[in-house]
């Protein structure tokens, strides 16, 4: 495996002996995993961006906006089946985000 050297500001590298201390690993394996983490996280935002910016241009352009809309509106009936059906099996209870429901008093 290559390796490159790095320069760290002196308060950096002791929250990253700190952070390698914690967790019983060499330092090195946690500047690979937050290399790694990082890079993740910039890519996931371009793509998203990348894709945000299709949605825009699409919804800008009337044609393919009123496909889409066509399409949704057909798609609900069907969502709402499905959704019957989940409940209906006790396989999805309706309740407050996170699943977190409170007990009534």
């Amino acid at each position: 495996m290559p390796g490159f050297s790095l320069r760290l500001p002196e308060e950096l590298e002791s929250r990253l002996d700190e952070e390698a201390r914690r967790e019983g690993v060499a330092r090195s394996d946690v500047a690979r995993a937050a290399i790694a983490e990082f890079l993740e996280r910039r890519e996931r935002a371009r793509y998203l961006a990348a894709f945000v910016s299709e949605a825009r241009a699409a919804y800008l352009d009337p044609k393919i906006r009123k496909e889409a809309l066509a399409l949704a509106e057909e798609a609900l009936p069907l969502d709402n089946e499905g959704l019957g059906i989940a409940e209906s099996r006790g396989h999805y209870r309706a309740g407050p985000p996170g699943g977190v429901r409170r007990k009534k008093r």
